[in-house]
């Protein structure tokens, strides 16, 4: 494994938040579709005078088209040179290139071994649902899953928290080719805020391709009556996609957190995020 700093460069770690309402997700894409990372690395190109520069922002979590997130942390090697002249007005000089819905709160020099996706100790995501018989209050109506039903919580607690633990969760993620869907859940519950809205919060160390979305589609089906306590771990163990599992709309989504350890053990964190995952049994 090998995530050296090119000679010349430093690393600088950013942290930032983004309302995805209108990006096609984090990643650049083909065909000039809007993206997080297109207008951030557009932004740092044009504030840095260095337009015909290739910087390359790492994120920890590459979140789909609608999905929101307001504790993103991503990484961007720049040249030392520009850094030196930029450091102390580049966060001023970005907020006023980027578009209204992205922005980057902090910029600074990373410690040695800093990875924004590999060096994460974990992610925290809340999905939230509104369950109100007259819908979602409109001013959260982007934020905010309106569900026609009305949710038993404390069921839906009971279900998210036999889900906790490492798993294979292939019957919660959409495959990909070459990359294994064991994942550790290490929280997962379920509460009402006092306005009534419902969060689920899970926080993993890594999660799968619509894995999130699909196990929040399997707690609506329990707390509306649908389907009983035990059925969403019935389909975690039969380790196939199933039919009634939906992946509901992202837009309720949002990335809240991402935990690093101490610098001193930043390499070794990247080591284990590395390591091929395989079920022990």
């Amino acid at each position: 494994m090998s995530d050296d700093v090119q000679p010349g460069h430093v690393r600088i770690r950013l942290d930032l938040s983004y309302d995805g309402s209108h990006f096609h997700g984090w990643a650049k894409q083909a065909g000039g579709k809007r993206t997080v990372q297109g207008e951030i690395e557009d932004a740092l190109r044009v504030v840095t005078r260095s337009r015909d520069a290739g910087y390359e922002l790492t994120v920890a979590g590459r979140t789909d088209a609608g999905v929101h997130a307001r504790g993103q942390v991503a990484h961007v090697d720049l040249p030392a040179g520009v850094w030196e002249e930029q450091r102390e007005k580049l966060l001023k000089r970005l907020a006023g290139r980027l578009p209204k819905d992205v922005r980057v709160w902090s910029v600074g020099e990373a410690p040695a071994g800093f990875n924004a996706r590999f060096a994460a100790l974990w992610r925290r995501y809340v999905y939230r649902v509104g369950d109100r018989p007259g819908g979602v209050d409109p001013l959260l109506r982007n934020h905010v899953l309106w569900h026609d039903w009305e949710l038993d919580v404390e069921v839906m607690d009971a279900a998210a928290k036999s889900l906790v633990g490492e798993h294979d969760f292939a019957a919660y993620a959409k495959k990909r080719e070459g990359a294994t869907t064991i994942r550790e859940i290490l929280g997962f519950g379920v509460s009402r805020r006092g306005d009534g809205v419902v969060e689920i919060e899970v926080r993993a160390d890594a999660f799968c391709h619509n894995q999130v979305r699909s196990m929040v589609g399997a707690l609506l089906f329990v707390g509306d009556g649908h389907r009983g306590v035990e059925w969403p771990r019935k389909v975690l163990d039969a380790g196939v996609r199933d039919s009634a599992v939906h992946v509901v709309r992202p837009h309720g989504l949002t990335l809240e957190e991402v935990a690093y350890p101490a610098a001193d053990q930043l390499l070794e964190r990247q080591r284990q995020a590395r390591r091929v995952r395989v079920r022990t049994v």
